[in-house]
């Protein structure tokens, strides 16, 4: 897409890096404000890992923070967090990125804890947390607007980060509400709590605001107008402001009034110009601003030299960034000016969300433009635009703002665009989720759709038959039919085309037509490599090593593999449903040269992601079990091998016709008959269902809490605890944690 022209600063820098710059950068305090140097030093001489700071709106925590932040001689990572960073891949490379700023030997942080279907709290949490862990220096990671974080999943992220934490370096968080790890903190002496009555101001801070406000103020009216305002930093400014302009006397106004924020507000704005107010409450759409945007927004020139004035004015605008080229304002005043334009201009609403939005898709930032569209009522925009993002998102890890697109819209919304049906039920099938993807199947059969997709299908027909092949739901000839017509209908240039090949290619390995499908794969990996689709990509190699070893052609395998293992790699796609064949593979291939080490490192990989490969992907999710089935009874662990054999006739129970593969799983099992019956499963034999519970244990969750989290009852989550500590050989949350990072189910 074109850039707006009226964009000059963004030209050198892109928009996501400013954004991401303005996140990350320590807000300068604002002029006036009270010193908060006996606060600060409370902090940070505590031996607390962990400062709350909690107090309603308006009493200056972002100030607090700021002002710590300047004082301090450790580094800072300094992170303002928003509503869109309540995504739990969102928020831990948000803390990635932050502590990447301050702490040298970390370059590579943000794309280890990043990438594509990555386990957040099984791997990238673990990850931040060791690094944290192995800093050389003390540091001091800041969190502004907490409250804006409300999701378990970010929260269970959020307390393995803070284990992580080393003495002498600390967490200070500031929210609006009770922050729910403090408790527990406080009971082990290892939390600090700054709240509103903390926060308060005095009459020495009353006289200090409406000095730099260029207002005199004697002790008698100091200590009324403190008492009336009963110390709230953001009355006792406003207060200021008009007491400046001789508009009423503002000390009068009783801090236990339910209004006075609003009042304050409105004789503060009543002092501005007509254009200013205008400017104020339409602009206030905005989660951030800047003066293009601004502009856009507005139809007028002029919004950097009104930003510019408006803080100068001490206005509620706090700058973002060093550039100070993104601003937002104030939490409590946002609101006011929001339900001002909610008053004043009730119309125009819907107006400016949109123009917002068309600046964002018109700058390069399409998912910022639907954050603006789901306001809106273009709904059918709006779907369009998550169908083109739908898999960039998914393949970004940000499974959980996908989702979120995906609710927002609505049900109805997503089938009545049969494109992004397809779509969903790609994600919900890639993640494992077989009751919903089996759903969106049937909306998906059921539906037509004549214009060309969004997503960049030749046709809708072509990407249900792609999804409805890797599916096999009605047998290996549906699967050949469904696969020839996806690849007749992508063309050479098309996107899609990698896919369709793979499907192809599955379908003629399922119909026994070796040679077939080994061109194909050949084909897809070319194509894929063309086009940067790794997943494809993996897939095509990691079946062609499988190929290339059934033949005795090891040295091809092995390049063919190294292929597929650099993709991984490069994607950091470790926990991702397509990326299990090649471990197997590497693990098979490992066991052919005789290591011991590199075969168990990879089978760990593979039996760890294992769970994402459903009966919706039945060709893959048995292929890859029959592997490992016979690599752990080759090397003596049949009691592991029998249990992928049940895994493999769990998934035969929902798809019994899958070709040649049913033949090999009767091969599979003649041999495990004849096999001793004893020996111990191997730590890598946890089932799926222990495999969701296992980076659990590594939080401070109750029993019930844990099975809270993943629907199941405290019986249930209490017998999988006990067969986890069994296999892994412990009797400890502490000691299982421990084990499981060792082999590689954990971190790594």
């Amino acid at each position: 897409m074109a850039r707006d022209p009226g964009l000059p600063d963004l030209r050198v820098v892109e928009l996501d890096e400013l954004m991401l710059d303005a996140k990350l950068s320590i807000p300068q305090p604002r002029q006036g404000s009270v010193n908060r140097a006996e606060l600060i030093e409370r902090a940070r001489g505590s031996d607390c890992r962990v400062v709350g700071v909690t107090a309603p709106a308006g009493y200056g925590k972002s100030t607090f923070l700021a002002q710590w932040a300047l004082a301090d001689d450790r580094p800072v990572a300094w992170v303002s967090l928003d509503r869109l960073d309540d995504d739990p891949s969102a928020l831990i490379t948000l803390l990635a990125s932050a502590f990447a700023r301050v702490s040298a030997g970390n370059a590579d942080l943000v794309a280890n804890v990043g990438g594509v279907g990555v386990s957040v709290l099984g791997r990238a949490a673990p990850r931040l947390a060791a690094a944290f862990r192995a800093s050389p220096a003390p540091f001091v990671l800041m969190l502004d607007d907490l409250h804006e974080i409300s999701s378990p999943a970010c929260n269970d992220v959020l307390d393995m980060v803070i284990s992580g934490l080393p003495q002498g370096s600390q967490l200070a968080a500031a929210s609006r509400t009770e922050q729910s790890r403090l408790p527990r903190l406080r009971a082990s002496g290892d939390a600090l709590e700054f709240h509103a009555s903390d926060l308060a101001l005095d009459a020495a801070g009353a006289e200090q605001i409406f000095a730099a406000a260029h207002v005199g103020l004697g002790a008698e009216a100091a200590a009324a107008v403190t008492r009336r305002t009963e110390g709230w930093p953001a009355g006792l400014y406003l207060a200021a402001l008009i007491a400046h302009d001789g508009h009423g006397d503002a000390s009068m106004v009783a801090g236990d009034d339910r209004y006075v924020a609003d009042y304050l507000y409105r004789e503060s704005l009543d002092l501005l110009p007509e254009d200013v107010q205008r400017f104020l409450r339409r602009t206030a759409v905005l989660d951030q601003l800047c003066a293009p945007l601004c502009d856009a927004l507005l139809g007028e020139s002029g919004a950097q030299e009104m930003l510019r004035s408006l803080e100068a004015s001490n206005v509620f605008l706090n700058p973002l960034d060093r550039r100070r080229e993104w601003f937002r304002y104030h939490a409590l005043f946002r609101e006011f000016l929001l339900s001002e334009l909610r008053r004043v201009e009730p119309d125009v609403i819907m107006k400016l969300q949109l123009k917002a939005a068309d600046w964002y898709e018109a700058n390069d930032a399409p998912a910022m433009a639907v954050e603006y569209l789901l306001n809106t009522t273009e709904r059918d925009r709006c779907v369009r635009l998550v169908t083109a993002l739908a898999l960039p998102t998914y393949q970004a890890g940000q499974i959980s703002t996908l989702q979120r697109w995906l609710s927002v819209l609505g049900d109805s919304a997503v089938a009545e665009y049969p494109p992004l049906a397809v779509l969903a039920g790609w994600v919900t099938t890639l993640t494992g989720q077989t009751a919903e993807a089996q759903r969106w199947a049937a909306i998906i059969d059921a539906a037509s759709f004549d214009l060309v997709p969004a997503d960049g299908t030749a046709s809708f027909d072509s990407g249900r038959a792609m999804l409805r092949a890797f599916m096999c739901a009605a047998g290996p000839e549906q699967m050949m039919t469904d696969a020839t017509l996806a690849v007749s209908e992508e063309p050479q240039w098309s996107p899609w085309r990698d896919q369709a090949l793979c499907a192809s290619a599955e379908a003629h390995l399922l119909a026994g037509t070796v040679d077939e499908a080994a061109a194909l794969f050949e084909e897809a990996s070319l194509v894929a490599a063309a086009a940067g689709n790794t997943d494809e990509l993996v897939i095509a190699e990691s079946e062609l090593a499988l190929l290339a070893m059934d033949r005795g052609h090891w040295s091809m395998a092995a390049a063919h593999l190294e292929r597929a293992l650099a993709a991984i790699d490069g994607s950091r796609m470790y926990d991702y449903a397509t990326s299990v064949l090649a471990y197997a593979g590497a693990a098979r291939l490992a066991m052919h040269r005789g290591d011991r080490v590199e075969t168990d490192r990879r089978l760990t990989q593979a039996m760890r992601a294992r769970p994402l490969l459903t009966y919706m992907l039945p060709a893959l999710a048995v292929r890859v079990r029959l592997q490992l089935a016979k690599m752990h009874s080759a090397l003596g662990d049949h009691t592991t091998a029998r249990h992928l054999l049940r895994e493999i006739d769990d998934i035969l129970l929902h798809r019994p016709a899958l070709g040649s593969l049913v033949d090999e799983v009767a091969d599979l099992r003649r041999i495990l008959t004849a096999s001793p019956q004893g020996g111990v499963a191997g730590a890598s034999a946890l089932t799926s269902a222990e495999l969701r519970l296992l980076p659990y244990l590594q939080t401070h969750l109750t029993i019930r809490e844990i099975g809270d989290r993943l629907f199941v009852s405290r019986n249930t989550v209490s017998s999988e605890v006990s067969s986890i500590y069994r296999k892994l050989g412990v009797s400890s949350r502490h000691d299982a944690v421990e084990r499981a990072t060792a082999i590689g189910l954990l971190g790594g």
